[in-house]
């Protein structure tokens, strides 16, 4: 755990906007789990499974429940919402310091518009027509192709590709190794081999959204393939060409989304889900971990695929039984129709 700023209980409720109970003065240096805090340590609880942690932790304030507050005599933070009032504190606490305004010696800048408060790392490229907006930091090696246009106090992380006529909004935030616009999968099949399509689209990413280490965002074949507002990825994410995905909808490590999808607004995809080309998905779906979408979700609701987990040797037979499925399922089809015969 990182110590970097100091609050106190107050000045942590007022920056929250948080009412707070116990004393206003303790000083609280960063935040830590209910088992391992430490009185000069933050920390919470969201669910009250974990009461009897609450009442055996040393943390110098805790963020409750409304409901928990009532029994607990600690310092606290009052609030409907712990595990939001969390995520905002963690903010106040993160220790990475943004780098300074200015550009490395080393960066390679032939872009028409870059703003002066803008932070361009060691060995960056910026090619020609590109725009980078005020307070956007672009870590060392990341490269921002050709009239691409960065919106402002964004943070593109080290080592970062984002190729020619990308369009990405403000604060948003891509992590290392992030590759955005390169080429969808495109080709067509010929008498000597396969012929590229080359992709003539590009990417649009909104406001707000925060793309994990390693994901790829490819281009569009003729539009473009867009990332709505306050959409988050997780690591080894993967979008292809045209899809689209809406406002507000997240996705776990390993997503893998085929062309021309599109996803509404407001879901989640749990880890390693996949999802089939030239389908739409509605707002508010749930995919479970795994899940394989092969065909539209045209209602709201929580959806599943595959197996679930058993013992091996139950799984390798119940697989070998698989394939004999449709061979039952007609069977007991004519039996029925025979009996429902023969009763009458």
């Amino acid at each position: 755990m990182f110590e970097a700023n100091a609050f106190s209980l107050a000045e942590l409720a007022a920056a929250l906007e948080l009412d707070f109970r116990g004393d206003a003065a303790t000083r609280l240096v960063g935040i830590a789990p209910l088992a391992t805090a430490s009185i000069a340590h933050l920390s919470f609880i969201s669910n009250s499974k974990f009461k009897a942690a609450l009442q055996n932790s040393s943390a110098g304030a805790v963020i409750l429940h409304p409901e928990l507050a009532s029994d607990y005599t600690g310092n606290c933070l009052i609030t409907a919402d712990p595990y939001l009032a969390y995520a905002r504190a963690s903010a106040l606490f993160d220790p990475m310091e943004k780098p300074r305004a200015g550009v490395h010696p080393s960066a390679v800048v032939v872009a028409v518009d870059v703003d002066e408060s803008v932070s361009v790392g060691a060995n960056c490229v910026i090619e020609q027509g590109a725009v980078i907006g005020a307070g956007t930091v672009l870590g060392p090696g990341t490269v921002i192709g050709a009239n691409s246009k960065i919106g402002e106090n964004c943070y593109i992380h080290a080592n970062v590709s984002i190729y020619h006529g990308v369009s990405i909004g403000n604060e948003v935030v891509i992590h290392s190794g992030v590759v955005i616009g390169g080429d969808g999968f495109g080709f067509a099949a010929s008498p000597t081999g396969w012929q590229k399509i080359h992709q003539l689209g590009g990417v649009r990413i909104g406001d707000r959204v925060e793309i994990g280490a390693n994901s790829c965002v490819d281009r569009g074949a003729l539009d473009d393939t867009v990332l709505g507002d306050n959409v988050i990825c997780d690591d080894y994410t993967m979008i292809a060409h045209n899809v689209i995905v809406g406002d507000g909808t997240a996705m776990a490590a390993g997503c893998q989304i085929a062309g021309s999808a599109v996803i509404g607004k407001h879901c989640t995809l749990a880890g390693n889900v996949g999802v089939v080309g030239h389908i739409t998905i509605a707002d508010h779906v749930h995919v479970t971990a795994r899940g394989m979408i092969t065909k539209s979700i045209l209602e709201p609701g929580s959806y599943s695929s595959g197996t679930g987990m058993m013992e091996t040797a139950v799984w390798r037979k119940n697989a070998a039984r698989f394939t004999k499925l449709d061979e039952l399922f007609r069977r007991v089809g004519f039996l029925e129709k025979k009996f429902k015969t023969n009763k009458g």
